[in-house]
């Protein structure tokens, strides 16, 4: 091919190019045509060939059917085909240079080449200046990944993003370096270095403000909450430049003069001084402006509401400071969802298309008159309301909890207690259920709702551990809590388990050496499918066995002695509207056998026989807490039960006065002898009076009577972000109805530890109370068979606690939030022992992991301020571990 200096078609900057040296092609090869040839007017040809040249990892012919050239079409030299195929190959950003150059023409045929320069492609990145855990995330973030063409914006936008980047973070001088090498391992290939010097974080030295005489400079630095000069003391605030922050702080700055009246403040220049390369200093100038106050607001274009409702709501009255910030909120409170505003005035009462808008209608002097300008809008209702997002759970598990039906009324307050419900089902992950309000119709008045739901898990298996009574606490259990009885029998609903309609089912198996609990549990939230009837079964088995201490103080189970305890319990919870529809009334009945063999403790003084619970419990709670039941931001949550047996002794013939003197005179007789008789006269006299002692314990105690009153409170406070109060008071008692039987030994109140246990032993509930061991605060008697001091269990207790939580992260894969606690309670043997202000405190603190399969994992570390319960204990319980899992959020 002969070829020349001007003979190439070649696309560059300049568009023309291509034309220009086809026309001198053909005027070199035919003078004849510099006559009629223009530029404008290119000479129909037969494309008679087109090579491809240059090519190092493309094929040729997948080159050629994509510029559209087939052979022995016409095309126009110049023309608008070869410059389409230029354009449309440089549109790959496939090729660093194109060119088509003229090879021969025969007759009216007319032979082209294509010849291209390809691209290098990324084979590897390397990385220098990072943490390794952080790679990962530059490559996904600037796209460098293998294969990518490498171009010059590649390269420029990969840099230009790692100095924004780290200069986001207060790394000013942050500098990036990037550098590519041919790699020989394969073709056309180069491999890319980039080299990352963040440098110091530039800090902050000083602030100075200019112009402020009404507010000084403490008020205004106070103002910049996210930008903080250096000092010695700080570390819960960097004082590193972030711009970012830096600028939203300029505008807290104005809402900090705005919220004092000074409505016409502003920030003349902010000026950034460079002191050295880690420091720098911060100049503003503001300008102050008058102070202002509140004239007369008047209301126009109300109907729904009266001037004197309204008024009330906004909550400024004529002669206040002058408020931007506040009035703004009374308008609309962006930052909460059920702030008590006057837009969600109108929208929780179905007025969506209506728009409020405060206008200064005069400001004479110093006082500023406004108009709050409402234009109400048509009434909006509902139309169609959808979910998506629901793999697992039915429609109607769904619906049923949704506040927002087809035909209501628009709310906006509807709308959130509806997340709120859908996250306290604990099928979905709270954080991303999105509702979507869809095709917005003003004159028709109706708007669609679309729920978007993320299904997480709902299937646990169940793990507790812990220490306590001398050994290892475990549970082993399974939880489905989206379960579907109805599918129980059909095959295809297995996956593993039938799921979708909300109920629980759970099967649980608690253990340690010296006791064991079986339990089954099933439970459905709406009985019937109508109303949010939640109906309970539960079946229990425990088996506690004698232990003994021996010579080198480690516990000895005996398992041929013990006493079981059988138990079924039926509920029925329903919610109910008043006081308000976060209420629930519930009732239950259950019934306890209790079967003793060959066994005593400081509870009961009967070794062999039964004793039998039949129990009624009805409670009240009000449960607001939301809108993530693993970490509820906000909200509260009360219980109060009252849990009953039918006053047996009222309807007896039995001189049960009697059998409690007499009681106390074998006691009292079994201490005078002790538990070791001396000679063989004394040793049948103890053996006969323990006989007669437990013959009369089982008589005391063959039907049991009780009440039982207990109130738990738990409130939600977010104070930052979402840095949450925990705040929780308790209160348990138990009493009898007749004091000649006395308390029963059973259903008490064991305090301190963990708080593992539930529903294990003698029916004792065990109370959290960290920073000691378990159930080392309650009391303890002495035995008078065995002689040994034993707990008795309290039948009173108090406690009160207060926990910091702050989230790490609430993804659904797993939650993690990190808490500090500080906790103080006891437990009293009686009303007459009983002191609220006598408390044994501890302080902590702990971390928490939520993850769908297991269900709740933590671990605490409390110190316990006081001496526990234990006999021969002395000084402060000092540091206690509590490994938690399964425990309550």
């Amino acid at each position: 091919m002969e070829r020349l200096a001007n003979n190439s078609i070649k696309r560059t900057t300049k568009t023309l190019q291509p034309y220009l040296t086809l026309l001198l092609l053909l005027l070199y090869f035919n003078p004849s045509l510099a006559q009629d040839t223009s530029f404008e007017n290119g000479k129909r040809y037969i494309l008679g060939g087109l090579s491809v040249t240059g090519l190092q990892s493309y094929n040729e012919q997948t080159v050629k059917t994509y510029t559209g050239l087939r052979v022995g079409q016409q095309i126009t030299v110049p023309g608008d085909e070869i410059s389409a195929v230029i354009k449309k190959l440089w549109s790959l950003e496939l090729f660093s240079d194109v060119s088509m150059y003229y090879t021969r023409i025969e007759g009216d045929k007319i032979f082209l080449e294509l010849n291209i320069l390809e691209r290098p492609t990324l084979s590897k990145v390397t990385i220098y200046g990072v943490k390794k855990r952080k790679v990962d995330d530059i490559i996904n973030d600037t796209d460098l990944k293998k294969g990518k063409k490498i171009t010059e914006s590649l390269i420029a936008n990969t840099k230009n993003y790692l100095q924004n980047k780290y200069k986001k973070q207060g790394f000013l001088n942050a500098k990036v370096n990037i550098a590519t090498a041919k790699d020989t391992s394969d073709t056309n290939t180069q491999s890319m270095v980039i080299n990352v010097n963040k440098g110091d974080k530039v800090k902050i030295r000083s602030i100075v403000f200019e112009g402020n005489e009404k507010l000084s400079n403490k008020r205004l630095k106070k103002a910049l909450k996210n930008t903080k000069k250096k000092k010695l003391y700080r570390f819960w605030k960097k004082s590193k430049y972030i711009e970012a922050d830096f600028e939203e702080d300029l505008s807290n700055l104005i809402d900090t003069y705005a919220e004092r009246g000074y409505r016409d403040a502003r920030v003349l220049s902010d000026t950034f001084i460079k002191v050295n390369e880690n420091n720098i200093d911060l100049k503003i100038k503001v300008e102050e402006g008058n102070k202002y106050y509140f004239g007369d607001i008047n209301f126009v274009g109300n109907s729904v509401y009266t001037d004197r409702q309204l008024n009330q709501v906004l909550g400024i009255r004529k002669g206040e400071t002058y408020n931007g910030v506040l009035l703004k909120k009374r308008i609309a409170d962006d930052t909460k969802p059920d702030a008590i505003d006057l837009t969600n005035l109108y929208q929780n009462n179905g007025y969506l298309f209506s728009s409020i808008n405060p206008v200064e209608v005069s400001a004479v002097n110093d006082t500023i008159d406004f108009e709050i300008r409402i234009i109400e809008g048509k009434e909006t209702f509902l139309n169609h309301v959808t979910v998506v997002g629901n793999d697992k759970t039915n429609d109607h598990v769904i619906f049923r909890e949704l506040r927002t039906r087809p035909g209501q009324k628009y709310s906006k307050d509807n709308i959130v207690r509806s997340i709120r419900e859908l996250g306290q089902l604990g099928f979905f992950d709270a954080e991303q259920i999105a509702p979507d309000i869809q095709n917005p119709d003003p004159n028709a008045g109706t708007v669609d709702i679309k729920y978007s739901l993320v299904e997480s898990g709902s299937s646990q298996i169940e793990l507790q551990g812990g220490f306590g009574g001398g050994g290892f606490i475990g549970t082993l259990g399974l939880s489905f809590n989206n379960f579907s009885l109805q599918n129980i029998f059909n095959g295809k609903a297995y996956k593993p388990v039938p799921m979708g309609d909300g109920q629980t089912f759970a099967l649980r198996l608690q253990a340690s050496r010296s006791f064991r609990v079986y339990s089954l549990n099933f439970s459905e939230p709406w009985l019937g499918g109508k109303k949010p009837v939640r109906f309970n079964l539960s079946l229990s088995r425990t088996q506690q066995f004698a232990t003994n201490f021996d010579n080198r103080g480690r516990i000895d189970v005996d398992r041929s002695r013990g006493f079981a305890i059988t138990g079924v319990s039926l509920g029925l919870a329903k919610r109910v509207q008043w006081p308000d529809d976060f209420f629930t009334v519930s009732h239950a009945l259950s019934y306890q056998l209790y079967d003793f063999n060959d066994f005593n403790n400081g509870l009961f003084n009967f070794g062999n026989g039964s004793s039998n619970s039949l129990n009624y419990t009805f409670g009240i709670s009000r449960s607001s807490q939301g809108p993530s039941r693993i970490f509820p931001l906000s909200g509260s949550n009360f219980e109060f039960t009252a849990k009953f047996t039918p006053p047996y002794s009222l309807f007896s013939n039995k001189d049960f006065r009697a059998i409690r003197t007499r009681i106390d005179e074998i006691t009292q007789d079994l201490f005078d002898i002790g538990p070791n008789p001396g000679t063989i006269e004394e040793q049948l006299e103890f053996e006969d009076l323990s006989d007669e002692l437990e013959r009369l314990e089982e008589e005391r105690f063959k039907l049991l009577e009780f009440y039982k009153i207990k109130f738990r409170g738990d409130w939600y406070t977010q104070l930052v972000d979402k840095l949450v109060l925990r705040t929780n008071a308790e209160f348990g008692f138990l009493g009898s109805y007749n004091n000649d039987i006395g308390d029963v030994p059973f259903e008490r109140f064991f305090v301190g530890g963990d708080g593992l246990g539930n529903f294990t032993l003698d029916g004792r509930e065990i109370i959290q109370l960290r920073g000691y061991e378990n159930s080392s605060l309650t009391p303890f008697i002495i035995n008078p068979i065995t002689g040994r001091q034993e707990q008795d269990g309290g039948t009173i207790y108090n406690k009160f606690s207060l926990e910091l939580r702050y989230p790490l992260t609430l993804k659904p894969a797993a939650s993690i939030y990190a808490l500090s606690f500080l906790e103080a309670g006891n437990a009293f043997n009686n009303f007459s022992d009983f002191n609220p202000f006598e408390l044994k405190r501890s302080a902590g603190v702990g971390l928490r992991i939520f993850m769908p399969a297991f269900g709740l994992l933590g671990i605490d570390f409390g110190y316990g301020f006081d001496t526990d319960a234990r006999p021969g204990s002395v000084g402060p319980s000092g540091w206690q571990t509590h490994f938690i899992i399964g425990q309550q959020f």
